[in-house]
């Protein structure tokens, strides 16, 4: 049983050291997801850092969307004993002060892509509520996750293109969050395999000047709600207002179900009801090459030997057979607006499978 510095903090849950968690589920994760955007909309990079301390494997991904490119840097290792080091070869997340300012960097590679962005969070982080799901007797989904709005400074590199980031133009979102979900190598099925396939959700974390709305809801395929919540954040740190029960009414492209445009519907129960609509910018596919599943070679919390293992994947959006792997689901770098506000945010949104709204 082997200690690591952060058992020098009094944080202990259980009664255990602190790099073991309190479930023998395979499937427990601790994970960062960023993204950072220009409100132009014309490029977006997304990075996600997670553990997975049941597999003893700690893995990362950064994605940018820039111009046609579509390019993923990713790394994996064993995770060790300190749970604290969270560089994995040259991606690194440093908390500078707790849930508010983070450094991010991916140090330069063989590549073509690299930054050092350092996040500052705009309205205080916000606990959303649990997602539990459970299929087949078995608990799939069982996690918590915190949310926040903020602006980012730094420099990012693509091919020796700098691309200066400042807070002025520069926005987005980020999220921790840590549970149970699906991770590492595929599992014998059994009763599993008779899996639902049915995926009916939206999230959209978005800043205006003074304030924030967070968004998110997921339905399974009676048009049930699984997971839901709507608040408005103000930027003072003023309590959040409840928004009601939210309303998502997308419109697809013609035959598929990419989403050109959609509007949120708020009814808070001590105010006007409103809606927000929502005009997508730059659709960035999260799930190609960054481990989400699609790939069997690489999935987050895979293990990938005893060596650190680093790999990048490019793809030329122009190139119709690479635009034609763009699948699943999608984070938008979008534009809302409502009543005379502006805002810039994350719209993310995947729809797969049986839901009424798809019903002829």
């Amino acid at each position: 049983m082997t200690l690591s510095p952060l058992d020098d903090y009094p944080v202990h849950q259980i009664p255990e050291v602190m790099r073991h968690v309190g479930t023998s589920d395979r499937n427990f994760y601790d994970r960062y997801y960023f993204n950072a955007f220009p409100v132009s909309g014309d490029a977006m990079l997304i990075v996600g850092i997670g553990q997975y301390p049941n597999l003893g494997v700690t893995d990362a991904f950064a994605l940018l969307r820039h111009k046609s490119a579509h390019r993923v840097v990713r790394a994996s290792r064993e995770l060790g004993a300190d749970r604290m080091d969270t560089r994995i070869g040259p991606f690194t997340v440093t908390v500078i002060e707790g849930l508010k300012r983070l450094r991010v960097t991916l140090e330069p590679n063989e590549y073509g892509l690299s930054f050092d962005l350092t996040w500052d969070g705009v309205i205080p982080a916000q606990v959303e509520p649990q997602h539990f799901i459970r299929w087949q007797e078995r608990v799939t989904f069982d996690s918590k996750r915190l949310a926040q709005t903020g602006r980012w400074t730094g420099l990012i590199n693509i091919d020796g293109e700098k691309l200066a980031v400042n807070p002025d133009q520069w926005w987005g979102t980020r999220d921790r969050s840590w549970g149970i979900r699906p991770v590492g190598e595929p599992e014998p099925p059994g009763i599993q395999g008779k899996s639902f396939n049915t995926f009916y959700g939206m999230y959209a974390p978005v800043q205006f000047e003074d304030h924030s709305v967070l968004c998110i809801l997921q339905e399974d395929d009676k048009g049930r709600r699984v997971l839901e919540e709507a608040v408005r954040v103000p930027n003072d740190g003023r309590e959040p207002e409840y928004l009601g029960r939210p309303e998502y009414r997308p419109v697809y492209a013609e035959g598929t179900r990419d989403v050109l445009s959609a509007t949120l519907g708020f009814s808070p129960p001590r105010g006007k009801p409103f809606d927000v609509a929502i005009t997508p910018l730059l659709p960035v596919h999260l799930m190609v090459g960054t481990g989400y599943g699609l790939e069997s070679d690489w999935r987050h919390g895979m293990y990938q030997g005893p060596d650190l293992v680093v790999q990048g994947v490019s793809l030329d959006l122009a190139n119709p057979d690479d635009a034609g792997r763009m699948w699943g689901l999608v984070d938008a770098a979008a534009r809302f607006e409502y009543d005379g506000h502006v805002g810039y945010g994350l719209f993310e949104y995947f729809a797969i499978g049986d839901h009424p709204s798809f019903d002829e």
